[in-house]
């Protein structure tokens, strides 16, 4: 009788440990189970944090906008990428008639319509002659500074009615329709042409401020 307990005490202290084995083990996995669930978790928090982006980087192709078959790449200030783009010429050498080059080179940033070498053909015959001359230089600059707003626009931004005030110190008023951007009388043709120090958007006719 006795051998019979003690063998009985024997097995129940046997199927206890092992018992006790079996939940250790299940509350080890589970335990290595959260462990690696929460650093998934952080994980996945980190590349998500990453991802927020401002919105220089979110727009910024790095291969860039293409204007004329050249990319205008976001490492390159907005006079640096202007200049490689043969459509923009013109603005561009009023730019550095105007003296502007260097602000337009700063830090920034700034938002700037790009009229065409064709929306300057447009002009009355003589009237860009005329700003390119020395002694127009304010009147120039007065023209030039109505196409710059301060800060970064993207086409997103722009809103229908929306009025802009220049660097000019005037306004432009906005226009959207169908998708299309206007700019007072001028077509968005290239948008969001992202430099390190703003954005570019080329329009189709030149701006002109009240009394030019």
């Amino acid at each position: 009788m006795k051998k019979t307990l003690r063998t009985t005490t024997l097995a129940l202290l046997a199927v206890g440990t092992l018992s006790l084995g079996l939940t250790s083990c299940g509350d080890n996995k589970t335990a290595e189970t959260t462990t690696t669930a929460t650093e998934t978790d952080m994980t996945t928090t980190t590349v998500d944090s990453a991802a927020m982006m401002t919105d220089s980087a979110r727009m910024a192709k790095p291969e860039g906008v293409m204007v004329d078959g050249v990319a205008m790449t976001p490492d390159k200030n907005i006079v640096q990428n202007a200049v490689q783009a043969k459509s923009v010429s013109t603005l561009v050498k009023a730019v550095q008639a105007a003296g502007l080059a260097e602000t337009l080179s700063g830090t920034g940033p700034f938002t700037v319509f790009a009229p065409t070498n064709e929306a300057f053909d447009k002009l009355p015959k003589g009237a860009l002659d005329g700003l390119l001359k020395p002694e127009s230089k304010d009147k120039l600059k007065g023209v030039l500074t109505y196409h710059v707003v301060a800060g970064r626009l993207l086409a997103q931004d722009l809103k229908d009615g929306q009025e802009l005030t220049t660097v000019n110190g005037e306004k432009i008023k906005v226009s959207v329709k169908d998708g299309k951007v206007m700019i007072n009388n001028a077509n968005v043709a290239i948008a969001d042409v992202i430099s390190s120090n703003g954005v570019t958007h080329v329009i189709d006719n030149v701006l002109l401020p009240s009394g030019k």
